[in-house]
């Protein structure tokens, strides 16, 4: 015996409304159409679906028994459409997004709720991790879209590169704090807190001393802007800092003022090459390469990198 869904579905209909008028009406097809298809049902199953009582289709019980697996199908059909038609209108889907520390504080949980204010069924996974294992999360798949420092390790990803300024954070009454400016010999003497010694920052924040003849004073050592702008907030040291980390930290304990030679923090967003995006990723990563364009040192539009 093959049933065909169009017949479960006018007998679904019809025990929910009573009626075959009302059967009609939620399908949207005519009377004679869901009484034709009772009549094929009832033949081909060889049992009587309703008995009429009071003007209304009562179910027999062995429809009755029916209705409780038919009911499963229907209404998971259902939940399919709606499904469909949410993803249609962008309502739903997935959100999959990774990003470096300095970035998850402030500027993507803003991002992402911007983002998500017209998507209110819309899935959302999102992580703060080190630059290599975001590159191996959208490499594997776990991650549709990622922000990280360079260089790019792999050469299946999209890349999307971005350089943005730093700046000095100090203590908002440390007497440097009256110069525009800061250089390496105006901080001589101020106490640094700094990334470990292959951070690309630390590496040109020392060279950028060496090349002025000027020793610099790392202090502290640590492994997240978040915890190297704690030192400064509570006035032990000066930090180097990307733009992400100082614009989201509203704390009045701490001033940021421009170094030279500048600084840039090389950066990049990534996508992964063997994997098509979601349609919710292909109108994040829109939404996100424009937010992040104000960022771009030099002005130039943010593209991917061919």
């Amino acid at each position: 015996m093959k049933l065909r869904f169009r017949q479960l579905q006018a007998f679904h209909a019809i025990v929910e409304a009573g009626t075959v008028t009302g059967a009609a009406e939620a399908l949207g097809i005519s009377q004679p159409g869901i009484s034709n298809l009772l009549s094929q049902l009832e033949r081909q199953t060889g049992f009587r679906l309703f008995e009429r009582l009071h003007g209304r289709l009562v179910a027999t019980p062995e429809a009755e028994l029916m209705y409780r697996e038919v009911d499963t199908v229907v209404r998971g059909l259902d939940h399919v459409t709606q499904t469909v038609v949410d993803l249609q209108n962008k309502q739903a889907g997935q959100l999959q997004v990774a990003s470096q520390h300095s970035m998850s504080f402030g500027f993507m949980p803003k991002m992402i709720a911007k983002f998500a204010q017209s998507r209110p069924d819309m899935n959302i996974s999102f992580q703060s991790q080190y630059s290599s294992k975001i590159q191996e999360w959208v490499l594997s798949g776990l991650f549709e879209i990622g922000v990280c420092e360079l260089p790019i390790l792999y050469d299946t990803l999209h890349a999307y590169p971005l350089h943005v300024e730093t700046r000095i954070a100090l203590p908002k009454d440390n007497p440097l704090a009256e110069h525009a400016v800061l250089t390496p010999h105006l901080l001589r003497d101020q106490p640094f807190v700094v990334m470990g010694p292959d951070h690309i920052l630390q590496r040109r924040l020392r060279d950028a001393f060496d090349s002025a003849g000027v020793p610099l004073q790392a202090r502290v050592h640590s492994h997240l802007f978040k915890n190297l702008l704690g030192f400064v907030k509570e006035g032990m040291c000066v930090a180097l800092l990307d733009r992400f980390e100082l614009e989201f930290d509203h704390d009045d304990r701490f001033v940021t003022r421009r170094f030279e030679p500048e600084i840039l923090m090389d950066m990049v967003v990534i996508t992964s090459a063997t994997r098509p995006l979601s349609q919710v990723g292909k109108e994040f990563l829109q939404l996100l390469l424009a937010e992040l364009q104000p960022y771009k040192a030099d002005g130039t539009p943010l593209t991917r990198a061919t």
